[in-house]
């Protein structure tokens, strides 16, 4: 994240200063920065993770499904009341769902009865069709520009049921993937990808900016009309191409992705710290520039954004410090603490 972020921040300084079109810079900034939602709600339910679990503990699928309701009734006060701010609630919410949703099927509570996973399928995929059909939420569930009200921002009823659904699906289909990854060849590729996640997740929309300026603006590439037959043929292709740049950019990536690893395993921090401030000091300031830049982009109105960039670099630094004291003794300090006795 912070790579991506100071690679992205760093190409953006240097088309502001060599004179690069605002618009351009402004609607390439967006682009770079459109899958940027994604890691705000990452990091606020990874720190709230204890109490979480805390919750899961002791009440189990009450959780998710106190959790559902609560998102239900914040999208109804949005929608009908108009009540401002509450439909934020939804990130945590909606997202909390799912994450909670983890934890039961960990520790069995979803996977003991084979009716569990097929019910919240068929609920899910139904409640998400009613509320498409019937309902006032649009069928797409990534932002569109102009749909109002939309599903992604912030997540709607229609994004959890489909949540739901999906949930379902992958546990009834949990058994037949676990023979297949049973397979030494299969298992290979999959933990290879699987371990590429994140990467992926970041930098899947460079190959689209590239070969987009590459065919596009050149004139190389035809331009049929949206939604027609040729239009459906040159999906194929282009998911090719598109395909084939990314997997450059990964190729290129890893051994960043190495020495990043190696990084982590030095600077890890305890379990236990008796300083915790400038974790969630550096937390707090992390998610609000990744915020700002899922709004804005990384170069609104086509400039430098100063502000947000020191504040996720300020957040970087504070999460990436070595923490060199913890509560609990390591192994060492009793043999230390013998000898000074002594």
């Amino acid at each position: 994240m912070a790579v991506y972020s100071g690679l992205v921040l760093l190409a953006v300084g240097i088309c502001s200063a060599v004179g690069v079109d605002p618009d351009t810079l402004a609607l390439v900034g967006w682009a770079m920065a459109m899958q940027f939602w994604f890691l705000p709600v990452y990091l606020i339910l990874s720190v709230l993770t204890p109490p979480l679990h805390a919750a899961h503990r002791r009440w189990g699928l009450l959780v998710p499904v106190a959790m559902g309701a609560a998102a239900l009734a914040a999208d109804a006060l949005t929608l009908a009341v108009q009540v401002p701010y509450v439909g934020l609630l939804n990130y945590v919410l909606v997202w909390g769902v799912a994450y909670q949703l983890g934890f039961c099927w960990h520790d069995g509570l979803l996977t003991g009865r084979r009716r569990v996973p097929a019910a919240m399928t068929a609920g899910g995929g139904l409640a998400f069709a009613a509320l498409i059909t019937l309902g006032p939420f649009p069928v797409s569930l990534i932002l569109v520009t102009g749909q109002t009200p939309n599903n992604t921002n912030p997540p709607s009823a229609a994004m959890l049921a489909w949540a739901v659904a999906q949930v379902g699906l992958c546990l009834l289909a949990a058994p037949a993937v676990r023979r297949l990854l049973d397979r030494e060849r299969v298992w290979r590729a999959v933990r290879h990808v699987g371990g590429a996640s994140m990467t992926l997740y970041l930098w899947h929309m460079l190959p689209v900016l590239v070969v987009a300026a590459a065919f596009y603006l050149t004139g190389i590439a035809p331009e049929p009309a949206f939604g027609s037959a040729a239009w459906w043929g040159l999906r194929v292709p282009w998911l090719l191409v598109l395909g084939v740049v990314l997997v450059g950019v990964l190729l290129a990536l890893r051994p960043l992705e190495r020495r990043q690893a190696l990084l982590y395993e030095r600077i890890r921090p305890d379990v236990c710290l008796r300083r915790p401030w400038p974790l969630w000091l550096g937390l707090t300031t992390s998610v609000a520039a990744l915020a700002g830049f899922a709004m804005r982009g990384f170069a609104p109105d086509g400039r430098f954004p100063v502000l947000p960039a020191l504040s996720l670099a300020l957040g970087t630094t504070l999460v990436m410090a070595r923490r060199r004291t913890a509560v609990h003794q390591t192994p060492d300090e009793p043999k230390n603490a013998l000898r000074k006795a002594a």
